[in-house]
C-alpha cells in the first residue's frame, strides 16, 4: 500500500510541457536501483525500471567468462562456480589506494587479480589474464547496464541522469564516479547524497508551513551506515502575484561508518559456519582458503540472515561446499545476535554524533527514519529503540527505493524539460571542509597562507573567491580540514596540487610602472552541487597610476572661468599599447586631483594634468600536479577506454542477437514440428512428399543445432532458418487461408446484403445525396459480389496443395475500397437552405408604397431624361435586397 500511495502521491507532482524523461541511478556496493521520471503519454510519471528478469533491483556485478562481458543478473548466475571472474564492490573501490582496495577485498573473501597502475589505483586483470580495466571502466559497465535499463522501461533515449552517493565520498571519488559516467555515456545532472534524495522523497508530499520538524534518516547499507540530520520547514514567496508557502529542507549535519553494513553481520555468520565446516572435515582443511567454497558460503548465509529477520531459527544448506561434500546446519537468532555483539554498539555511534554535535536532545527529533536494507535486522531496530526511548521506528519510506526516487526527483527539477508543481527546497552542504595552502618563494607562511576554504556542511553549490599579495609564482594545494575525518583509505589529507605560474613575468613587466599598489592575484574556486571543488581561474592585479592630460569640460577660451573638478575617462588606445598582446582586462579611472590649468591647445580647449588610475587583470596560467589515487584519467586514458568499451558493447550487442537468432531457429523447428505432427488441416494443403522433405530438413537443421551449431555464427542461425522458412512460408500461409479465406468472405457477404438497408436509409433520411453517387456506389457493390464468386469458382476448381487463386488480405482490400466509397457519399453534407425575401409589411405608409414602387421602376418606365439611377439610389436599393 505505501507503494501505490507513493505512486498516486507523485502522479499531481509533475506538469506536462513537453515529451521527456531523464533517470536516477542508486549505485551501491552490492546493488544497483534505477528511477525513470517519464513525460510520455501512457507511462507512469515516476517509477523503479523493472529488470530483464522482473526485478526492481539489479546486481552492481561485472564478470568475464570465455572472452563474454556478464554484466548485473548475467554475472550473478555463475558468480558460485567463477568467483575470480565475477566482480562486485566496485563502488567501493573506485578512486581509491591500492592497499586500501586490496585489503578491502580480501577480507570480503573476494580472489580478484588486482593491479596497481600508475596512479596508484587499483584495476582488475580479466580472465584473459592481459586485459587490465581501472575501476572507473567497471563501473560504467554498471552504469550503462542501468542506462539501458531506464532507456527500456522509458521506451525513449535517455542520456540525464542523477546519480546518487555516500556522503562520505571525497573528491576522488566522486571525481571517479563522474569519470565513470561520461565513459557509459550519461551526462550527469549533478551528484546527490544518499541522504539528500531521501529527505526529498520524504518531505515532497508533506506540508511544512504549520510546523517545522527535525527529521534523522538512519541508513545500514551492505557496506556503510550514516546518520543525517535533516531540517524541514517552509518559506513565504511571491508567485504570480500571490503569496505561497514553499517547503524547504537543510541537512544540518551528517556523521557516519564506512565499514559497517550488512555484510559485516553476514560475515560473522560465514567465519561461524566455516569453523564448523572445518571441524567436520577435520585434516587441517580451511574452507576460507577455497574461493568457490566460500563464494557458496556467502550466497548461503545471505538468505539465513534474512530468514533470522522474520523466525527466531534458520537453516544452511550448501550442496558439494568442498570435495563433494555437502554442508547442513543451523542458526538461532539469540546465537546470530551474539556473534554481532560489538556491531550493535557501532551502528549506534552515526545517530549519537548527530545529536552531539548539533546540540539537540532526542525528544526534539521528529522522526528517526530507517532506510537501507540491513536495518530490517530485528536486533537493530531494538537497539535504536532503546536508544531512542521509542516503542515503534520511523518507516514511512521503502527501505530500499528512497533514496533512487527521491534522486529521481532531483533529476526531474534539474531537467530543462520537466518541472515540479509541488516545489521542495535542497540546502545540503559539503561531508568535509577544505583546507586552502599556498606555497611560494616569497610567500609568508602566516595565517593567510593556510585558511578555511570551504567550512564542513557549506551549501551546494558555492563559489568562493580569495587574493593573495604575491609578486612570484607559487603553488595552491588543497586539503581536508580534519585528519580524524578522512575519506576511508586516505592517509593523506591532501588531495588537490596545482601550480600557477605567470605572476613574476607580470611582476617583472609592470615593476618598471608607476604601481599604486603591490601586485596581488585572485583565486577563484567553486563546489559544485555534486560536492566537487574546483580551482577555475586566478588572475594578477596590477594597479598603476600615471598623470595625464585630460580637457577641462566646457571650458574653452570664450569660457574659461568654469570648470568640471571631477572628470571620469576611460583609457584610450595610445595609452595601452606598451600593454602588449596578452588578453587583458583593464579598469581605469581618474583622481580628483589637478595641477594648475595649462595653455590652451592648438583648438581651444583648455587642458588639465589628471592622476589616472588604471587596473590590469593578467590571466595566470593553472597547472594540474595532482599525484596518486585522486587523480583523474586523462584525455587520453578516457579515449582509449571508450574505445575499449565500444569493442566491448559491439561484441555484447553481437552476442545477444546471436542468441535471439538462436533461440528463434530452436522455436521455429520445434512449433512446426508440433503442427506436423498434429494438425489435421495440414494434411488438406500439403502432399505427404512435401511434408516427409519438410520433416527431414527439420531433423537436419535440428542435429546442425546442438552440434557445429553451438559456436555459430548470427549470420549462420538467419541462414538456416530462411532455408526452414523457405519451404515452410508456403505450406503454413495455404493452411492460413484455408479457414482465413472462408471468413473473409463470409464477412463481406454480409456487408453486401447489408447495402440495401444502407441506400433506403439514405432515401428515407438523406434524400439531397445524388441518385449518381447512390448508382455508384450500387455498381460497386454488384462489382465485387461478381468477382467474389468467380474466385470462388475458380479456388473449387483448383487444388489446395497449390497456391490460393486468391487470399484473404485481397478480400478485405477490395471490401474497404468499397466502404471507403460509402463513407465518402453518407459524408455529403445537406445544403443550405435558400433564404427568401421578406414581405412588406401592410402597415407601411401609401407614401412609402409609392417611393418605393418608384424606386424599383424599370429604365423603360422612367420619366425621358432620367435613364440612369442616381448613387444613391443604386445604394438604398442594395441595401433593401440585403433585408
Amino acid at each position: 500500500m505505501e507503494i501505490l500511495f507513493l505512486v498516486l502521491s507523485v502522479l499531481s507532482l509533475v506538469v506536462i510541457p513537453s515529451e521527456g524523461a531523464v533517470s536516477s541511478i542508486d549505485l551501491g556496493s552490492e546493488w544497483m536501483k534505477v528511477a525513470v521520471v517519464n513525460l510520455k503519454p501512457g507511462q507512469t510519471p515516476i517509477s523503479v525500471a523493472i529488470n530483464e528478469v522482473s526485478k526492481r533491483k539489479s546486481p552492481a556485478l561485472v564478470g568475464f567468462q570465455g572472452g563474454n562481458r556478464l554484466v548485473a543478473e548475467e554475472a550473478a548466475g555463475i558468480v558460485a562456480r567463477y568467483p575470480d571472474k565475477v566482480y562486485s564492490h566496485l563502488r567501493d573501490i573506485i578512486g581509491k589506494p591500492f592497499k586500501y582496495a586490496k585489503d578491502l577485498l580480501e577480507s570480503l573473501y573476494l580472489p580478484f587479480d588486482l593491479v596497481e597502475d600508475s596512479r596508484g589505483a587499483a584495476g582488475i586483470r580479466i580472465d584473459d589474464g592481459v586485459t587490465v580495466f581501472s575501476a572507473e571502466e567497471l563501473v560504467a559497465m554498471i552504469l550503462s547496464y542501468g542506462l539501458h535499463l531506464a532507456e527500456f522501461h522509458a521506451k525513449v533515449p535517455l542520456k540525464d541522469a542523477v546519480i546518487a552517493v555516500p556522503p562520505y565520498f571525497g573528491q576522488a571519488e566522486r571525481k571517479g564516479l563522474l569519470q565513470a559516467a561520461e565513459l557509459a555515456g550519461i551526462n550527469v545532472l549533478g551528484l546527490i547524497n544518499e541522504h539528500s534524495g531521501a529527505a526529498l522523497q520524504y518531505g515532497i508530499d508533506k506540508d511544512f508551513s504549520n510546523e517545522s520538524r527535525h527529521v534523522v534518516f538512519y541508513d545500514m547499507g551492505s557496506s556503510s551506515t550514516y546518520a543525517a540530520l535533516v531540517y524541514f520547514s517552509a518559506y513565504s514567496t511571491k508567485e504570480y502575484g500571490k503569496t505561497v508557502s514553499v517547503n524547504q529542507f537543510q541537512v544540518k549535519d551528517v556523521r557516519w561508518n564506512s565499514r559497517l553494513g550488512g555484510q559485516d553481520m553476514e560475515l560473522r555468520l560465514v567465519e561461524y559456519f566455516a569453523d564448523e565446516f572445518n571441524k567436520q572435515v577435520g585434516g587441517g582443511v580451511d574452507v576460507r582458503k577455497i574461493p568457490k567454497a566460500m563464494a557458496k558460503f556467502k550466497k548461503q548465509v545471505k538468505r539465513t540472515k534474512e530468514i533470522l529477520s522474520a523466525n527466531t531459527a534458520a537453516p544452511i544448506s550448501v550442496e558439494s561446499l568442498y570435495d563433494d561434500r555437502d554442508f547442513r546446519s543451523a542458526i538461532s537468532r539469540e546465537k546470530f545476535e551474539e556473534l554481532c555483539a560489538d556491531l550493535w554498539e557501532q551502528a549506534l555511534v552515526p545517530v549519537k554524533e548527530v545529536l552531539t554535535h548539533s546540540g539537540l536532545r532526542i525528544d526534539e527529533l521528529y522522526a528517526v527514519e530507517l532506510i537501507g536494507g540491513a536495518t530490517r535486522v530485528p536486533k537493530l531496530q531494538a537497539k535504536l529503540q532503546e536508544f531512542l526511548g521509542r516503542r515503534d521506528l520511523d518507516r514511512h519510506l521503502d527501505a530500499d527505493e528512497a533514496i533512487v526516487l527521491g534522486a529521481a526527483l532531483h533529476a526531474a527539477n534539474l531537467s530543462d524539460g520537466i518541472k515540479l508543481n509541488r516545489k521542495l527546497g535542497i540546502l545540503d552542504g559539503s561531508s568535509y571542509g577544505v583546507i586552502l595552502e599556498l606555497d611560494g618563494v616569497d610567500l609568508l607562511k602566516d595565517e593567510n597562507s593556510k585558511q578555511l576554504l570551504v567550512p564542513r556542511m557549506k551549501k551546494l553549490p558555492s563559489k568562493i573567491f580569495r587574493t593573495i599579495k604575491c609578486n612570484k609564482d607559487f603553488d595552491v594545494l588543497l586539503s581536508y580540514d580534519n585528519a580524524n575525518k578522512l575519506p576511508p583509505g586516505f592517509s593523506s589529507e591532501k588531495f588537490a596540487h596545482y601550480v600557477v605560474s605567470g605572476l613574476a613575468d607580470a611582476t617583472e613587466k609592470y615593476s618598471s610602472r608607476n604601481l599604486s599598489s603591490p601586485i596581488k592575484a585572485n583565486l577563484h574556486f567553486s563546489q559544485s552541487r555534486s560536492g566537487i571543488v574546483s580551482f577555475d581561474r586566478a588572475e594578477a592585479v596590477v594597479e598603476i597610476s600615471e598623470w595625464v592630460d585630460v580637457p577641462i569640460k566646457n571650458l574653452t577660451l570664450e569660457n574659461s572661468t568654469s570648470a568640471t573638478p571631477n572628470i571620469s575617462l576611460e583609457a584610450s588606445p595610445d595609452n595601452s599599447t606598451n600593454v602588449g598582446n596578452e588578453n587583458l582586462i583593464l579598469e581605469s579611472g581618474v583622481s580628483n586631483s589637478s595641477n594648475p590649468i595649462e595653455e590652451p591647445s592648438s583648438n581651444g580647449v583648455i587642458m588639465e594634468k589628471k592622476l589616472k588610475k588604471r587596473t590590469f587583470r593578467v590571466p595566470l596560467k593553472i597547472e594540474d600536479k595532482t599525484l596518486g589515487p585522486g587523480m583523474s584519467l586523462s584525455k587520453a586514458s578516457i579515449s582509449e577506454a571508450k574505445s575499449r568499451l565500444a569493442v566491448l558493447d559491439k561484441k555484447d550487442a553481437d552476442r545477444r542477437r546471436t542468441a535471439e537468432l538462436k533461440n528463434n531457429l530452436e522455436s521455429y523447428i520445434y512449433a512446426t514440428r508440433e503442427k506436423l505432427d498434429t494438425s489435421e488441416e495440414i494434411q488438406k494443403i500439403s502432399m505427404e512428399e512435401e511434408r516427409k522433405t519438410f520433416s527431414e530438413k527439420l531433423d537436419e537443421v535440428q542435429d546442425w543445432l546442438y552440434t557445429d551449431g553451438e559456436d555459430a555464427s548470427a549470420t549462420e542461425f538467419q541462414e538456416r532458418l530462411d532455408i526452414l522458412k523457405a519451404i515452410g512460408d508456403p505450406i503454413f500461409f495455404r493452411l492460413n487461408e484455408l479457414m482465413a479465406r472462408p471468413a473473409a468472405c463470409q464477412v463481406v457477404r454480409r456487408y453486401l446484403g447489408e447495402m440495401q438497408q444502407i441506400v433506403s436509409g439514405w432515401e428515407k433520411k438523406k434524400s439531397w445525396l445524388p441518385k449518381t453517387r447512390i448508382d455508384e456506389v450500387l455498381t460497386e457493390a454488384d462489382k465485387l459480389n461478381k468477382w467474389l464468386e468467380e474466385k470462388e469458382a475458380q479456388q473449387k476448381m483448383s487444388s489446395e496443395f497449390s497456391t490460393p487463386v486468391f487470399t484473404s488480405d485481397e478480400v478485405y482490400k477490395k471490401m474497404f475500397e468499397l466502404q471507403e466509397k460509402v463513407a465518402s457519399v453518407n459524408r455529403i453534407p445537406k445544403p443550405t437552405p435558400k433564404i427568401e425575401r421578406p414581405k412588406k409589411e401592410e402597415s407601411e405608409s401609401k407614401s412609402g408604397e409609392s417611393a418605393s414602387a418608384e424606386e424599383n421602376l424599370s429604365e423603360s418606365e422612367q420619366p425621358a431624361g432620367e435613364t440612369g439611377s442616381s448613387p444613391s439610389s443604386e445604394a438604398d436599393s442594395e441595401r433593401h435586397d440585403e433585408l
